[in-house]
């Protein structure tokens, strides 16, 4: 495994997901992690909050046919733009982030010093939306409460979650847009009833599966 990872990327983390292929880049903006999820010579990049060029050459010889954001928070962003126009990919966000793009102080830039605003999506996303990327089926799940168009994505027993949910932590619901009481309603109803056994790769940090999470997150754990 480690002369896998070597091969690949040096920072990169190389995860077995089964028939597809998950890459995470762990060193985007105040520790963001991209991810990059492949099959059949097709992938999409889950949030874009490192280098256009690390995650082209992150994806290798696969065409980046979506770039999905699961937020409109600067650090899953800020390289959205230049990665799309690098790559002709589709960027998709939820409609109830939809104005974060353009609007530096709802994605948070402007708080940080450097105001930026970002092209509108080419579409916008809704619960229970499903996209294709190399023979894969990625269902959109509508998880509110860290911001208001918060998604998280499920592959299989994969589960991409942004800032939704993290290893024995939650998204912080203090920026616009934010609600404490919702985000533990959407980790309650729509993710801890998936399988235990379903792997959580958080926007942030260490990845985890629902059961240890269930357990051991002291936010939202069902005993």
């Amino acid at each position: 495994m480690k002369d896998r990872l070597h091969f690949f990327w040096t920072a990169a983390k190389i995860f077995d997901g089964g028939n597809m292929e998950i890459k995470c880049l762990p060193y985007g903006m105040f520790g963001s992690n991209s991810y990059i999820i492949g099959n059949q010579g097709e992938c999409a990049v889950v949030d874009a909050g490192v280098g256009s060029g690390d995650i082209m050459d992150a994806a290798g010889e696969k065409k980046i046919k979506y770039i999905i954001l699961t937020h409109g928070h600067i650090d899953h962003i800020c390289c959205a733009d230049e990665l799309k126009e690098k790559t002709g990919a589709k960027v998709l966000i939820h409609e109830g982030d939809a104005g974060f793009l353009a609007d530096s102080m709802k994605n948070g830039s402007a708080l940080f010093g450097a105001a930026r605003s970002f092209k509108a999506a080419d579409d916008f996303l809704k619960d229970g939306d499903t996209l294709e990327v190399g023979g894969m089926q990625l269902q959109i799940i509508h998880t509110p409460g860290h911001s208001p168009g918060c998604i998280c994505i499920r592959v299989d027993k994969q589960l991409f979650t942004g800032d939704t949910l993290f290893r024995m932590s939650i998204g912080r619901t203090d920026l616009e847009g934010g609600n404490h009481r919702e985000i533990i309603d959407s980790i309650q109803s729509k993710l801890l009833v998936l399988a235990e056994e379903t792997v959580v790769y958080p926007g942030h940090g260490e990845s985890s599966t629902i059961g240890f999470e269930k357990k051991h997150n002291p936010f939202v754990r069902i005993r």
